[in-house]
């Protein structure tokens, strides 16, 4: 059945626009924006405010609608990322006035990272078919049907369950981004990569080491294991030994989600090394935590040390990549544990707690 809504959409089975979600006598429920006498629902993970993981409850909604250059994804498995968690909870306050929602988050369905079959393309779209295994990066993929901008995705390698491809997008982007755009690694340089054990440390170990570097991790006691068996040929085990204690010196030194001050850090870099802060967790509820990251831009100029930042891109070119070094055997996503789809809030809170070994796995269909 096809149907004229943003473009010409062409489905493998029957469609029909979606609305939102409103508050009604205490439950959630769909408004359609175009009348219908049939609508195919969906179970979708559903937020109507900001606030802890108790916000999150599982509800039916009709599929969402599809712009020209869009596809619809059946949804396999979702992905869980810090970033799920900021736009859950609304803070650092800052990115509700970038257009995420004022007073409550303007996406109901949370979730970005996914892995799943094309089930419907927009008019133009030109790089997927129905029938497809996509991965990469959508909008509510917390939801059996997820619609995702084509220039998001990529083809699913065949060696890699729906469970793996989909924590593959958010995070390893970032570690490629870091590692390839803002360190320049090369092979044969020494790289620290500081939170090895998190969703994007274990991608970037990885993404070092396929780049021919010579790869130090630092993690927690209880993860020294893990990111052992990422190919490291070392691992700091940050309660027992300081990383930055001058005896060991590094080209690149790769800073995620940390705190520690940018003077810190500097003490393990050579003489002209280069640092890139990866995020941070920090921050007031007011601002992200770009104290360091900028202080780092300001000291570049005037030290002999490279300083800087990453800055994530959603393109299906790097999501490309991260396929290729999936297929050899190069990279393989950490998926510490998957969760079904009514038990999205208990991963949160898992995930809140910091106790995740690599990633964290969303199943919202049969995803082997």
């Amino acid at each position: 059945m096809n149907i004229a809504m943003n473009g010409t959409i062409r489905d493998a089975t029957k469609s029909h626009p979606a609305g939102g979600v409103r508050k009604d006598a205490g439950s959630l429920r769909f408004t359609p924006q175009m009348t219908s006498s049939e609508h195919i629902t969906m179970r979708a993970i559903v937020q109507s405010a900001y606030g802890s993981a108790d916000t999150l409850e599982l509800g039916m909604l009709d599929r969402p609608t599809l712009g020209a250059r869009e596809v619809l994804i059946k949804v396999r498995a979702a992905g869980m990322d810090r970033g799920t968690w900021h736009l859950m909870t609304g803070t650092p306050y800052l990115m509700r006035l970038m257009g995420f929602g004022l007073r409550r988050p303007k996406n109901v369905v949370p979730g970005f990272d996914v892995a799943g079959t094309v089930v419907a393309i927009g008019a133009q779209v030109s790089r997927f078919v129905i029938g497809d295994e996509v991965f990469g990066v959508s909008r509510g993929s917390f939801a059996e049907y997820a619609a995702a901008r084509e220039d998001k995705l990529a083809r699913k390698p065949e060696n890699l369950t729906f469970d793996q491809a989909a924590v593959m997008g958010i995070s390893g982007l970032t570690a490629l981004r870091a590692l390839q755009d803002s360190a320049r690694v090369e092979a044969g340089q020494r790289v620290l990569v500081v939170g090895a054990s998190g969703g994007v440390g274990t991608y970037a170990v990885q993404i070092a080491a396929a780049l021919g570097a010579q790869v130090t991790g630092v993690c927690s006691t209880a993860k020294v294991d893990l990111v052992a068996s990422l190919g490291v040929e070392r691992v700091i085990d940050y309660t027992q030994a300081d990383f930055a204690d001058g005896w060991e010196h590094y080209d690149v030194v790769l800073d995620i989600g940390g705190c520690s001050p940018v003077s810190r850090l500097r003490r393990a870099l050579t003489p002209k090394g280069t640092l890139v802060i990866v995020g941070g967790e920090a921050g007031g509820r007011w601002n992200p935590n770009m104290g360091r990251p900028l202080l780092a831009l300001a000291l570049s100029p005037i030290v002999a040390q490279r300083l800087t930042m990453t800055v994530n891109k959603e393109h299906y070119e790097g999501l490309e990549q991260l396929a290729r070094l999936a297929a050899a055997g190069q990279i393989t996503p950490v998926v510490e544990r998957s969760y079904a789809l009514e038990e999205v809030p208990d991963a949160m809170r898992h995930l809140e707690a910091g106790k995740a070994r690599g990633k964290l796995a969303i199943r919202v269909a049969d995803a082997r």
